[in-house]
Parts: structure tokens; sequence; C-alpha cells
């Protein structure tokens, strides 16, 4: 702790500040060390102009002829009592106060009304009639910002609700990346729905689906689902999974009105869509960031058709159909052959499933839509089921999860006839909760018993 030190005028015991000798009263300089003590000002006494008490005992008002150093008592704050009730919020106006002078202010519920004020000039000021009072700020409700209205076709951001999105989804002023819109998918119809998710590993959603119903001549219902999974390994896997999906429903649409056999309408849709995927091949990549040096799009695609009694479904590649009765007694089956390497194996008698799924080549495929495929050879069936069940049509990030035919059956829920969306959004589930390591898409088409009859068409 340091020392003070003071000049020597009128002190005793003063102390030279550099060399501690003692002062005579008077010195200007030290006898000893020659310090000027001219150079030390003497410190004032501190005397607060109000001093503060710690005092409890509360004074009513204080007294206008309370000099310098008197205490100030401030009011008693009201005790808290111990429930959950808060403290009442005290206004300045439910305080007693005085002016400069001490003088008791008058408030606005005293006799006579609210004391008039004036301006620097001494003209008196308008009272609240003639000008409106402003809020309080402490009371007042705050007014929200209004979130700006976009220009049309400007999407702003979801996070500063400011910002312009660009094309690749980023915000231009918070660089916030935005939802998008294929990340998580539903649609229902009456008879058929399908749930489509971008999983908990990839950065995208390559996979999609198309739902839809018409009326066959007759009259009589006829409903699709169709599903596709993008090709990771080439380029634009998510365009063309839209294309496929989008160009085989709308054939299925175009033929089954007009009396083509459902298997045939199938075949035919599924050369539609590779010829739409062989297009974005045909347009090029306009993204820089791909590259000189790329692959055509491509894509799988599964199908199904229920319509006449008759169950259709149709493939190219991985992505699988699976028959699931509504009687859990009765076995269930699943429709397609994986056109991939693990199947070629156990087909040509070299591997059994079990080991064929479990080598590293097992999920290479060796069937896509696509410019770079081989011949296209679509594969097409018809069944005709003599019970109700669903189909669920699905790609390989549901199957992976529930391989086996009884894996699927048991993860299909017993009510799926007639809760189709609630069944796809369970299986969806059922591929997240494992892992969801890629896309998983699936739709579930009910079956409804149309007339009896066994096997396949």
């Amino acid at each position: 702790m340091s020392q003070m030190h003071q000049l020597t005028d009128g002190v005793a015991g003063a102390t030279c500040p550099s060399c501690a000798e003692p002062l005579e009263s008077g010195d200007l300089f030290c006898g000893a060390c020659g310090y000027d003590l001219s150079a030390v000002r003497a410190e004032r006494e501190d005397h607060p102009t109000v001093a503060i008490s710690h005092g409890t005992a509360p004074r009513e008002q204080a007294s206008p002829q309370s000099g310098p150093g008197a205490p100030v008592e401030w009011p008693e704050a009201p005790e808290a009592d111990s429930s959950d009730v808060p403290a009442p919020v005290h206004l300045p106006s439910d305080l007693p106060g005085t002016d400069s002078g001490g003088a008791e202010l008058t408030g606005p519920d005293s006799e006579g009304s609210e004391l008039p004020g004036t301006d620097s000039g001494g003209e008196e000021l308008r009272s609240r009639d003639e000008t409106p009072e402003a809020p309080d700020p402490r009371t007042a409700e705050p007014v929200p910002a209004a979130t700006p209205t976009p220009p049309a076709g400007v999407k702003l951001c979801v996070a500063c609700r400011a910002g312009r999105v660009d094309g690749d989804g980023y915000c231009e002023r918070c660089g916030h990346a935005q939802p998008r819109e294929r990340d998580h998918m539903e649609e229902e119809l009456d008879a058929v729905a399908a749930v489509s998710d971008r999983g908990l590993r990839h950065h995208r959603n390559e996979d999609a689906f198309a739902v839809s119903a018409t009326a066959l001549p007759d009259g009589s219902p006829a409903v699709v689902a169709v599903v596709c999974d993008g090709v990771s390994s080439a380029t634009r896997p998510d365009e063309a999974s839209v294309a496929a999906a989008r160009a085989a429903n709308e054939s299925l649409l175009a033929a089954l009105p007009r009396e083509v056999h459902p298997q045939q309408a199938m075949h035919d849709a599924i050369v539609a869509a590779s010829e739409a995927v062989n297009s974005l091949a045909e347009q090029g990549d306009q993204d820089p960031d791909h590259g000189h040096h790329q692959n055509a799009p491509a894509c799988t695609i599964v199908a199904s058709v229920v319509a006449g009694g008759l169950l259709v479904v149709g493939w190219v590649g991985d992505s699988r159909a699976y028959w699931v009765p509504s009687d859990r007694s009765v076995p269930a089956a699943r429709l397609t052959e994986d056109d991939s390497w693990a199947a070629q194996m156990v087909a040509a008698g070299l591997m059994n499933e079990a080991e064929a799924y479990a080598d590293e080549r097992a999920h290479a495929i060796t069937g896509w839509l696509g410019a770079d495929a081989y011949e296209l050879e679509p594969h097409t069936a018809s069944f005709k089921p003599d019970r109700p069940g669903v189909v669920v049509v699905c790609t390989d990030g549901l199957w992976n999860y529930a391989e086996g035919v009884e894996e699927m059956a048991a993860a299909v829920p017993v009510d799926a006839c007639s809760r189709p969306l609630h069944s796809a959004q369970v299986l969806v589930g059922h591929a997240l909760d494992g892992g969801g390591h890629d896309n998983v898409t699936v739709a579930v088409l009910p079956f409804p018993v149309a007339s009896q009859g066994a096997g396949s068409a």
C-alpha cells in the first residue's frame, strides 16, 4: 500500500516524501536531499454533496432544511412473500418527490390540475389536450419489425429474413444455408401415399417419386406409384431421378385410359423415363463446379400400378417392390430382382445370397437409366393377389435396413391398407432409426380384392 505525503504548512511531524527526513514548518526544500516540497499538493478532505445512509428507518419526505451531508432515506421496499406472485412494478409517479428547493411536487391527483410548465423563454407549455403525450418507452408495447416484401421471383432467407437467396441455396447476407424443398417430401392420395427423406448422412436428397390416379376405359380406378434413386457417382443424380419419375408417371397416365394393357404401359413408361434421363446428358451441365470430365446423369426406377384386379411392377436397377398381405399369417414376397453384382452372383450359382450381399461389391448396380447405361432392358411383371395387402415400392435407403422379406413385412404397420401415408412415414422412420446412411423413399399402394384368383400372369 502506498503512503500519502502532505505539505508541511501547519502539519507537525511531516516528513520528506523522498528520503523521509523530518521537516520543519515552512520548509520549501528538504534539508537532507534537497527535494522540492512545493511539488507536493495538499489533499483536500472529501465532502460528498449527499451522504448515503444504510439505515432502515424511512422518512416520509426529505426535509427542505436538510443541509449538505444529511443522510438520504430511500423508500422502504415492500417485503416479498413466499408465493410465486411477482412483486408489483413501481412507476416514478408512485413515489413522492421534491423539487430542487425541497418543496413537494404537485401530481395529477393534487388539488387543481397539473403544474403548468414553462419553456426556456418563460412561455407556458401547452396542456396534454393540445399536444398528444408520447407513450412511456418502459411500458409501451414494442413495434414489431416489418418483414420486407421481396420483389417477385426473389426468395428471402429463412434465418435473417432480409438477405436474398442465391442460386446455390445460401443467403447472400448472412450465408445461412436454406432448407431444400426435397429434403423431406410427402404426398397422399386416396389410394396411395409416398414419403421421401434426405436421410442423416447425405447433403441432399437424390431420390424422387410420383404418385397419381386415373381411370381405365371401363371407369375402374388405376393407381400409380413411381420411385427413382439417383446414382450418386453420376453427374446431376437429383435431376435424373426427378426427370425419370415425372416421365414414367406421365406416360402411365396417358396410356392406361386408352386400353393399353397395364404391363405394356409399364414397359413403355420405363422407356420414356430412360429417354428423359438421356436428354439431360444431351442438354449438358451448365454448372462449372462439375468440371469438364463428367459422366451422364443416371438413376434407378421401380414402379407399380394397381388396375383392373392386376398388380403390375416394373424396374431397372436395385430399387425394389414388396408385396405384404394384410393377413400376416400369409407370407410376404419380393416382386423384383436387383440389377446388381450380388444378384448376378446368386443367379449364376457362384454364391449364396448371404455371401453375395456381404461382399463389398454387392450393391454395384448392373442396370440403370442413363446415357452411359448398357442396352436398356425394362423388367415388368404382373400378379393377381387373392387377398388384400399393400405394395411397398422403395429405394435401397429403406431395404438396406429391412433386406429380408420377413423383416420388411414386420416393419410395415398392420393397418397399412387403410393408412398408407402413416405406413410410409413409419417405414421412413425405420430407416432413419437404423442409421439413415442413404436417402430413403417409399410409396405404399394398397391392393383391394377385385376378383378371386391366384398366381402371376
